[in-house]
């Protein structure tokens, strides 16, 4: 059974660790607000000024003013502050957020990332995806493993324009979870969601990677 998008949300929340500063892209990333774990102490930053995010609001709490950099509604903390959009990608540029997790409709075998423009359609543009992959420590993905025409998303070589090279540290799909040590090292299978099998990963997958579960 393929992990669902709160599950896949969770597994990055363990990566974060007490005292990290965390930024969180749109889309998928954004649930993982909400599975932070009790007593870890943890302060996300949005590009557009707000630091210290809340998870996300009940119904009779929305307040429309307070919105995260994808203009979903979010919630205050009680140290909740506020910045001019320079002095938060200064933070961003500065190397002063210890981890980012992104969205991406392609991730290369050599960390390559592709997540802001596809060809032919209409976007705003980047937003602090380039600045985050150039300045931020460790980058995790959270994605579907296939596209919707069931094209493998983790591949040889991006298709799609770059948003960074060599600048994803962990993978973590619908399917399994790849990961790797440092930059210099390739990608290795380490989890499995459930009933999924190590040959179905394998078959829906171009990139080269190698395999820790099988072991």
């Amino acid at each position: 059974m393929p992990w669902t998008r709160d599950e896949m949300a969770a597994l990055a929340a363990r990566e974060l660790r007490d005292g990290f500063y965390v930024n969180l892209g749109i889309g998928i990333p954004t649930l993982v607000a909400n599975h932070i774990a009790p007593g870890v102490d943890v302060t996300l930053q949005s590009e557009n000024g707000m630091l210290g995010l809340g998870p996300f609001p009940r119904e009779d709490r929305v307040d429309a003013d307070i919105i995260n950099a994808g203009k979903q509604t979010i919630s205050e903390l009680d140290r909740t502050s506020y910045v001019s959009s320079a002095d938060s990608f200064g933070m961003i540029r500065g190397g002063h957020i210890q981890l980012s997790v992104l969205g991406a409709m392609e991730v290369a075998q050599t960390g390559d990332l592709a997540n802001w423009m596809v060809p032919g359609k209409m976007v705003k543009g980047p937003g602090g995806a380039m600045d985050l992959v150039a300045g931020v420590r460790r980058i995790i993905v959270l994605m579907d493993h296939v596209d919707k025409a069931g094209t493998p998303k983790f591949r040889k070589t991006c298709t799609l324009p770059l948003t960074g090279t060599n600048v994803v540290d962990m993978i973590i799909t619908n399917l399994a979870v790849f990961q790797r040590p440092d930059r210099q090292s390739p990608f290795a299978l380490t989890a499995l969601a459930p009933g999924i099998t190590a040959d179905e990963v394998r078959q829906k997958t171009e990139a080269h990677y190698l395999d820790e579960v099988s072991r």
